[in-house]
């Protein structure tokens, strides 16, 4: 087996592709993804588990056909990807299943874009257009989204991105210049599109936020500086 890796707009996820399916389902309203954020979460999967035992690892996203693993900035790939490769090529390789059951691997995987009875025809538009247009480019990218609702009065769309995309300093720009504009033009109703956060992606957000605005100082700073030497 070889197992091929792409990287994602985020340096601290890459995309693993096995060459054969990770989460794919031939039940039309099966789950194609899943993701783990902590140990717990990845009692569900013991691929899941063992990646998240490697020191540096915080997260683990399994798309159709690959498994994306992110990390924490001080610890580098060239130290971990032996060991993502080592436990990925014995699982594969093995025919173990992905889940302890059934019934975790629907736990696991997204119910958001599940059209129901309830749902406004707005609202099922909107789902329809996430699960057709936007998420297949997204996992692209070795993510996913996740739809957290749409309030009416306001037009607001509020979706949280998963996998490669947590935490990325790209996000915001996916969230406004593609998937806001592509929801505002095919649905009317749409005015707005927002990007649910837990703390760990806000502080990450955040962080980068100062650090832009420090380079964007530094480099008005040198400016000046060669200005006035002339």
């Amino acid at each position: 087996m070889f197992i091929q890796t792409e990287t994602t707009p985020n340096e601290d996820s890459l995309k693993f592709i096995p060459g054969v399916s990770v989460m794919s389902s031939s039940d039309p309203n099966g789950s194609t993804s899943a993701e783990f954020l902590d140990t717990r979460a990845a009692l569900a999967s013991p691929l899941a588990l063992r990646l998240m035992g490697i020191e540096g690892v915080t997260h683990v996203f399994y798309g159709p056909d690959f498994v994306t693993v992110s990390k924490s900035g001080e610890h580098p790939w060239a130290v971990l990807k032996p060991e993502i490769y080592s436990i990925l090529m014995e699982h594969f390789t093995s025919g173990a299943p992905l889940f302890r059951s059934d019934a975790d691997r629907d736990a696991a995987g997204p119910q958001d874009l599940r059209i129901t009875d309830d749902d406004t025809e707005i609202v099922a538009m909107i789902k329809e257009l996430l699960e057709t247009r936007v998420r297949p480019a997204i996992m692209d990218d070795g993510g996913d989204i996740e739809y957290r609702g749409f309030e009416e009065d306001t037009g607001k769309v509020k979706l949280r991105l998963k996998g490669s995309c947590r935490g990325c300093s790209s996000s915001a720009i996916t969230l406004k210049s593609g998937i806001e504009r592509m929801l505002m033009h095919y649905v009317p109703e749409v005015k707005e599109v927002e990007q649910v956060v837990d703390e760990e992606e806000a502080i990450a957000l955040s962080e980068f936020e100062k650090l832009e605005k420090k380079l964007e100082a530094k480099h008005t700073s040198t400016g000046l500086e060669q200005y006035a030497s002339v």
